[in-house]
């Protein structure tokens, strides 16, 4: 695309921002209307003027995802890929272009039309030079959460293990994706009662949290919780309740933004203790943390 052209998209993008963020979803929908018309009329034979086309209609296209107008959406994503078709210097482009679709797809339910857009998308991504790694690894992760609610446990497995794959090797394992990743393959693992790996994954997503927010983190405390459960499936209960109080503990100072974890975690070690027979201890940690979001209110 030409710079005049890359520029006017780029004033486009910014300006359709600039009025969302203001709330004036009206006004951003007129400018990104115009836009697409003007270059609607424009349109030739020429490259330049098919780039700037679908540009503009992926710029409205995001506009209508984000207020909800996901058929309209829909319509302006598979006409621009339509105009982009075969123009393999664009996969950046054309992979956002599928990915967007495919969170369209998602938003209407239409679950394995989204896995077979993220899975197009990812091709696009891994040829690009140099190949978009990372978006690959994040579309992997929510083709595994799809997988996961279509009941394919193999699927979603593989499509965890291949995120984290990527984000271990290009960002470490110390690192929030990494660790979000570990924990959503903990979650899956134990839902499907593979309980061993399930506290595996749950304990590296413990020692990346705690060395990138401390101890008292909200999801510090989410995996202390995820952990504890885990260990009780291995029937490691003395390690699960001290992993069930360090949770209480790191949410202790994070306030009331951290009322729904703590009210979970709580649900969860109290089920653990009276199923164990210990209700007075039961007791005096719904008495705790009765307490606690007394304090918060």
């Amino acid at each position: 695309m030409e710079s005049t052209n890359v520029n006017l998209i780029t004033l486009l993008r910014d300006r359709v921002g600039e009025l969302c963020g203001e709330g004036d979803f009206s006004e951003a929908l007129d400018v990104a209307n115009a836009a697409v018309g003007k270059a609607e009329k424009e349109l030739s034979g020429e490259v330049d003027s098919i780039e700037a086309f679908a540009a503009a209609l992926e710029v409205r296209g995001d506009l209508l995802r984000s207020t909800g107008e996901y058929e309209k959406a829909r319509d302006d994503y598979r006409q621009a890929i339509d105009r982009l078709e075969g123009r393999h210097d664009l996969c950046i482009q054309l992979g956002r272009l599928h990915a967007d679709l495919g969170a369209v797809h998602d938003e209407l339910g239409n679950l394995e039309r989204a896995i077979d857009l993220w899975i197009e998308a990812m091709h696009y991504f891994e040829k690009a030079e140099p190949p978009a790694l990372l978006d690959v690894a994040s579309l992997s992760n929510n083709i595994a959460y799809l997988k996961k609610s279509l009941g394919d446990v193999d699927g979603a497995e593989n499509s965890f293990l291949k995120a984290l794959e990527i984000l271990h090797r290009e960002l470490g394992p110390n690192n929030d994706e990494t660790a979000s990743v570990c924990n959503n393959l903990g979650a899956l693992y134990l839902q499907s009662g593979y309980n061993e790996q399930a506290r595996d994954m749950h304990l590296m997503a413990l020692d990346a949290r705690r060395k990138l927010f401390g101890e008292t983190h909200i999801d510090t405390a989410q995996s202390y919780n995820n952990l504890a459960l885990a260990l009780l499936r291995t029937g490691d209960v003395a390690t699960a309740k001290r992993h069930f109080e360090s949770a209480i503990g790191a949410l202790e100072s994070c306030g009331p933004e951290a009322v729904e974890e703590l009210e979970s975690i709580r649900d969860n070690y109290l089920d653990f203790l009276r199923r164990d027979g210990a209700d007075a201890s039961a007791n005096q940690v719904e008495q705790r943390i009765a307490g606690i979001l007394a304090q918060w209110e």
